[in-house]
């Protein structure tokens, strides 16, 4: 997932609010690991993607909260079935540097998967100044996940 970042919104990222002066612009909050993460999940187990579950165009999701989004598409894979053996994700941003909110974003992400955080792996990587995420313009997240018929 990418988004282009914007001076005056909230620095959203694995439901942290993180302090910088600029956040993703997104129809929802513009979370980049939790929309990664949502369609890795929905993807590994073919439910299509973020976009056919939660539409742009439908006005119920503008401004969501994407916690809530992944809550959602967990409740239904879970009813069906899945669980999560493990998910790795990597976020590319040059700023602000996310090194010390890795053990807390891994948290999250494990409390709204309903697993335990040794089961997550979160990395930060910058893209060496180099294009629209390396110019503090984007911020982008990828992930892959592993899961499982209980």
């Amino acid at each position: 997932d990418l988004h282009r970042l914007e001076a005056g919104r909230p620095f959203v990222l694995g439901g942290l609010v993180i302090d910088f002066d600029k956040g993703p612009v997104g129809h929802s909050d513009g979370d980049v690991l939790l929309h990664a993460a949502t369609d890795a999940l929905l993807g590994a187990t073919g439910q299509g993607d973020i976009g056919q579950w939660f539409p742009p165009s439908d006005a119920r999701y503008k401004g969501a909260d994407s916690a809530e989004l992944l809550g959602q598409v967990m409740a239904q894979l879970t009813q069906a079935g899945w669980q999560v053996v493990n998910l790795d994700s990597t976020v590319f941003a040059e700023a602000p540097k996310l090194s010390p909110y890795k053990a807390e974003l891994a948290q999250r992400l494990a409390g709204l998967l309903g697993i335990d955080a040794s089961q997550i792996n979160v990395k930060a990587k910058t893209m060496e100044g180099l294009g629209a995420i390396g110019s503090q313009e984007a911020i982008a997240a990828s992930v892959t996940v592993l899961m499982q018929q209980v």
